[in-house]
């Protein structure tokens, strides 16, 4: 999944485009902890857009505040320009059409993979249309097809995260937000989930990878956003973020 592979939107959408998901001055907190510092960032549709920075610099906390597991202390999450996201519950923001691959898979090991990414659609009531989403899911990732029957504890890394990525699909998405990707997974396992990934937003699903890989995940985004110590401090087209002197240092060892 590369920038190249899908052209990004002028002007990061067109001149006066609504984007997909706007977040503004977001602060979030752990109990008296505070993790996040007026955050703020956009997402247009379409977009392949990275999240980076090390670890604890706080991108977790921000898709958890972003999926309505953590209430921010301040600030806004609007979907389409029309819908207050902050606050609502997790339900409510996947029906909405966010939804989140957890870090770590979050499977349900003693259920099946059949089991696992039809967990995905449980807010849908199209069976028909169920049906075709898994069929389809089965076809991006061959890998589980025969496994289909397996118990998800029973599977590798990379297929359990396989389960993961088809299950988050299975909601059908208009946001898919990635939470370490390539966490614990040998480098051609996570080269076929990118090309996956790639064609799954050329097919129109916007995604938001966030990563502590700085290199794999700004070489795959139209646009980046570093994160540390829970503010933002750059931003800017994933391949200007690769050039940044500041980028290179901290993260690439350049």
């Amino acid at each position: 999944m590369t920038a190249a592979g899908v052209p990004p939107p002028p002007s990061r959408g067109g001149v006066g485009a609504t984007p997909l998901l706007q977040v503004d001055k977001l602060s979030v907190a752990y109990g008296d902890v505070q993790v996040l510092w007026d955050v703020s960032l956009e997402i247009y549709e379409g977009e392949i857009v990275a999240l980076v920075g090390a670890n604890g610099a706080g991108k977790t906390t921000l898709l958890s505040a972003l999926s309505g597991l953590l209430a921010p202390l301040s600030g806004t999450i609007q979907l389409g320009g029309t819908q207050a996201l902050a606050g609502r519950p997790a339900h409510a923001i996947v029906a909405a059409g966010v939804v989140q691959v957890p870090e770590g898979r979050r499977l349900f090991g003693a259920l099946t993979v059949l089991e696992n990414l039809r967990l995905g659609a449980f807010l849908r009531r199209d069976r028909a249309a169920i049906d075709a989403d898994l069929a389809h899911i089965l076809d991006l990732f061959p890998r589980l097809q025969s496994r289909r029957h397996t118990l998800a504890g029973k599977l590798s890394g990379g297929e359990q995260q396989m389960v993961a990525v088809g299950r988050g699909l299975m909601a059908r998405p208009r946001l898919l937000m990635i939470d370490e990707l390539s966490l614990g997974l040998a480098p051609l396992i996570v080269e076929n989930l990118i090309e996956i990934l790639g064609a799954v937003n050329r097919a129109g699903t916007t995604l938001l990878v966030v990563e502590q890989d700085v290199q794999t995940a700004l070489e795959q985004a139209h646009y980046g956003y570093v994160l540390e110590t829970g503010q933002v401090v750059l931003q800017g087209a994933g391949a200007e973020l690769l050039a940044s002197p500041r980028v290179q240092q901290a993260y690439l060892g350049i």
